[in-house]
């Protein structure tokens, strides 16, 4: 069976790199994205089976980003997991109403509790 791919888009190299290796670990291909640009540009070229997104990013934030993957064709349907340090209700309002299936707080979440929601999303959108 073909592995799922995850493109994760995050500023932050020294968590790309860890949350790249346990993803790998759980069994996932992973890509990866330092800046917002670059994301949408690995989407639209690559379509992951879901977007993990973080919304503070150079170039292009996450809400930018989010506006891109949700008008392209070949983008819209993928599920976005905004993975992200902003705790404010209204960003999570907003980026809900703009299309991302969920929105996790970076400090809230152990890592098997994030992989259990990147196989419950997938499992979700497979159905779908």
């Amino acid at each position: 069976m073909a592995k799922n791919r995850i493109l994760f888009i995050e500023d932050e190299e020294a968590l790309q790199h860890s949350m790249g290796r346990a993803l790998e670990f759980a069994g996932f291909a992973v890509l990866q994205a330092l800046d917002g640009e670059a994301g949408v540009a690995i989407a639209k070229k690559e379509k992951p089976d879901l977007i993990m997104l973080d919304l503070i990013l150079p170039k292009m934030d996450g809400f930018e980003v989010l506006k891109a993957l949700k008008k392209e064709v070949t983008t819209k349907d993928i599920p976005v997991m905004v993975l992200t340090n902003l705790e404010s209700s209204r960003d999570v309002d907003k980026v809900i109403a703009m299309g991302a299936t969920t929105y996790l707080v970076k400090a809230n979440y152990e890592l098997k509790e994030l992989i259990a929601k990147i196989k419950e999303t997938l499992a979700t959108s497979a159905k779908q």
